[in-house]
C-alpha cells in the first residue's frame, strides 16, 4: 500500500553507552529523546553472567521488553516469576512500585530491548501488572519482502497481545535483501522513531542517508513509514515505534519517572521506608 506523505526523518542519533559494569553492557537513548512523548528511555541490553539487573525499584511507567537472544528470569516482590527468551516479550506495569530483578536464565551472552514508557500523572499511581507473551503467541504480517511483529498496540490489520496503559505501537520489522516495506500509522501520534537493529536503512525518502546499526532516526509527520533495505546480500532488521503523547511534565531520576521533583523525592523516600507501594520489599529479595 503506497503512502501519500511518508514520515520522512527529522533527526538522527547514535545510540551511546550507559553503562557498562559487571557483565552488563547499556546503549540507548534517554535524554536524546526529549521531544518524544510518551518514550522515556529506550535501552539495547547486553548481559553476560554474572552480569545482571539485580533487585531495583520502579515507580511511575510501563516497559516493553523484546528479547533478542538468549534468555532472562524475571522475579518481583509481588510473587511474579517468568523467563524471557528469544523472541519473547514482556510488558511490567510499574505504577505505584515495584521491586524486581531481571538476570541471565543461562550462560553466555543474553540481548535484548526495553522500552520505557510514561504514564500519565493520573496514572502513575496504579497498581503494578506484569505479563510475558511467548514468542508463538507474537502476531506476525508478511508485506511486501518483509516480515512485521506487531509487539504491542495495533498494526497491519492486527492487533498484539499487549497494550500498554499509555497507547503505543511496536513493531519488529525485518526486511529481505533488495526490498522495502509501506507501514501505515495512526497520522494523530505525531511521535515515532525507528532503531535500527541489524544492516543499514533508509527511511522516509528513497535518497535519504541510511540509518545504520544502533542509530535511530526520529521521524516527522505522516501517514506512515517507508523503509528500503538498499543490501543485495544483508537482511535488514530495525523496531518502529510510535505513541500517543501524554502531554505533561516529566521529572526522571534513575528507576522513577514522575511529573515533578518533588514526587522524585517522595518516590525515593517510600522506596527508603518500605511504604505506598513498596512495603513488601521489606521483607523480599529474589531468589539466586
Amino acid at each position: 500500500m503506497l503512502l501519500e506523505s511518508p514520515r520522512l526523518v527529522a533527526k538522527k542519533v547514535l545510540a551511546k553507552s550507559l553503562l557498562e559494569s559487571n557483565g552488563a553492557l547499556l546503549r540507548g537513548f534517554g535524554r536524546e529523546l526529549d521531544c518524544l512523548d510518551p518514550f522515556v528511555m529506550l535501552i539495547h541490553f547486553s548481559v553476560t553472567p554474572p552480569g545482571g539487573f539485580p533487585d531495583h525499584p520502579h515507580r511511575g511507567f510501563e516497559t516493553v521488553t523484546y528479547m533478542l537472544q538468549g534468555a532472562i528470569n524475571y522475579q518481583d516482590f509481588g510473587g511474579h516469576k517468568g523467563t524471557l527468551r528469544t523472541g519473547d516479550l514482556q510488558w511490567v506495569r510499574a505504577g505505584r512500585g515495584i521491586v524486581h530483578s531481571e538476570m541471565p536464565a543461562e550462560e553466555g551472552t543474553h540481548t535484548g530491548l526495553q522500552l520505557w514508557i510514561n504514564l500519565s500523572s493520573k496514572h502513575k499511581m496504579i497498581e503494578p501488572r506484569c505479563r510475558e507473551v511467548v514468542s508463538k503467541e507474537i502476531p506476525s504480517v508478511e508485506r511486501d519482502g518483509a516480515e512485521i511483529r506487531v509487539l504491542a498496540g495495533e498494526a497491519l490489520g492486527v492487533k498484539a497481545p499487549v497494550w500498554s496503559k499509555t497507547p503505543i505501537m511496536m513493531l519488529d520489522v525485518t526486511v529481505k535483501p533488495a526490498s522495502q516495506v509501506h507501514l501505515r500509522t495512526p497520522e494523530s501520534w505525531w511521535n515515532y522513531f525507528v532503531y535500527v537493529i541489524e544492516g543499514e536503512a533508509v527511511v522516509g525518502c528513497e535518497t535519504s542517508e541510511a540509518i545504520a546499526a544502533e542509530e535511530v532516526a526520529v521521524l516527522g509527520g505522516g501517514d506512515g513509514v517507508r523503509v528500503w533495505n538498499k543490501s543485495g546480500e544483508k537482511r535488514m532488521r530495525l523496531v518502529v515505534v510510535g505513541g500517543e503523547a501524554v502531554k505533561e511534565k516529566v521529572a526522571q531520576r534513575g528507576p522513577f519517572v514522575m511529573s515533578t521533583e518533588s514526587e522524585i523525592e517522595e518516590a525515593m523516600e517510600d522506596f527508603r521506608l518500605f511504604r505506598n507501594g513498596f512495603e513488601m520489599a521489606k521483607s523480599w529479595k529474589s531468589n539466586p
